[in-house]
């Protein structure tokens, strides 16, 4: 039965083969337009073509989207003005005129401006000669506190004695201060001398003389010229003197000599 089968389908390709002979060597099919020798083109593919073609081939480049930050909300407050300081030319500035000498530039303060001592000049301490061989009073340096008061006659202090010095001057002390006659710390140190009571008030016009004392066993002997004590300038507040039956309760009270120890 194969064999059979085998030689029908070798004659029904043979036949097929054969009906398409004629249709080969014509280069076509009925009724098609065709050409199987060559292929057609409905475009002639010149370069141009080709570059159009490719263009349109490749794919746009993906678009690019940049991401804005979200927006805030709008605050209640309202935003400060910028504010920028310009300078005027020189030429418009030099052009100004100049305020009268009547015109005041500066507003008036309702409290007055309060002067410290630093500021205020300190009235000046008033000398005068009595003796040729008098001296004014110096100061030891730019900071010192007193005057150093000169001896205008020699004199000799004895010891465990006293004795007053001469000056030879008359002063007259600012208002509102007195002199106070210091001792010399180098005279107390080096010899025991010291100095006794010495007030000097603004009213006083005589002369100024020092009280010495001589505290060591030998005599002291002053020469003309020698530093012998110190004029220091203090200030003074002398109010008014009222009488009351009681005074302010302290704390300390009436405590007296040696009650704080």
């Amino acid at each position: 039965m194969q064999p059979v089968l085998r030689r029908a389908r070798t004659t029904f390709f043979n036949l097929y083969f054969r009906s398409l002979t004629p249709l080969r060597n014509n280069h076509s099919l009925p009724g098609s337009n065709i050409n199987w020798s060559k292929p057609t083109f409905s475009r002639s593919p010149n370069p141009e073509d080709r570059h159009t073609m490719t263009k349109e081939a490749t794919p746009p480049p993906p678009a690019t989207t940049t991401r804005q930050p979200p927006s805030l909300p709008n605050s209640p407050i309202a935003k400060r003005p910028k504010t920028t300081a310009t300078m005027a030319p020189a030429a418009e500035s030099a052009a100004a005129p100049a305020p009268a000498p009547s015109e005041s530039t500066t507003t008036p303060s309702a409290t007055p401006a309060v002067t410290s001592l630093s500021q205020s000049k300190a009235p000046p301490l008033l000398v005068k000669k009595l003796v040729p061989t008098a001296r004014v009073p110096t100061r030891g340096s730019a900071f010192a506190a007193g005057y150093d008061l000169y001896c205008a006659k020699p004199i000799v202090i004895p010891a465990k004695g006293k004795d007053l010095v001469n000056t030879g001057l008359a002063i007259a002390v600012p208002e509102g201060t007195y002199g106070r006659i210091a001792p010399r710390s180098g005279l107390a140190s080096k010899h025991f001398i010291d100095t006794g009571a010495g007030v000097i008030d603004a009213d006083y016009r005589g002369e100024v003389k020092v009280l010495l004392f001589n505290f060591s066993d030998t005599d002291f002997t002053i020469n003309e010229g020698d530093r012998i004590a110190q004029l220091v300038l203090e200030r003074i507040y002398t109010p008014e003197v009222v009488e009351v039956e009681q005074l302010e309760e302290s704390v300390r009270g009436a405590g007296g000599f040696g009650s704080t120890g």
